[in-house]
């Protein structure tokens, strides 16, 4: 019971996170949700979970399909480059999945890390820039 109290916490923290949520911090909740996937699904690799980890992994893989899906192709080489790394990430999270290797899951998670973090500081720069001291 105490479990289930747990999970309706996080759901309704979860979707009232979104509904708050600009579109900046939206792609910051992806990255989030990828990378707690990915690593859950390494906890479930380690004992043995196969069934549990290889939901996490494709939880990952179509988060990781959403943020290659809102990239505006538009703005030039950087957008193409995110798409093709990306789309690495994918194949190698299905490489993960089905090796069972979860240095591969370090990997993906490394550079969804770094990625995040260039996000991250994004946002802090715009913020910064919108103040009115920073004017």
């Amino acid at each position: 019971m105490y479990a289930q109290g747990i999970k309706q916490y996080q759901s309704v923290s979860t979707e009232t996170s979104i509904m708050d949520a600009d579109p900046h911090k939206l792609i910051q909740l992806l990255f989030e949700g990828a990378l707690a996937r990915i690593s859950t699904a390494k906890g479930h690799m380690e004992r043995k979970e196969y069934d549990r980890k290889s939901k996490m992994i494709n939880s990952a893989i179509d988060i990781i399909g959403g943020l290659q899906d809102s990239l505006n192709m538009e703005t030039g080489d950087l957008a193409m480059n995110l798409e093709r790394l990306y789309d690495y990430m994918i194949r190698r999270l299905f490489e993960a999945n089905a090796r069972n290797d979860q240095t591969i899951l370090d990997e993906v998670s490394g550079l969804l890390s770094q990625i995040k973090t260039a996000w991250d500081d994004i946002r802090e720069q715009a913020l910064a820039e919108s103040t009115p001291e920073a004017r």
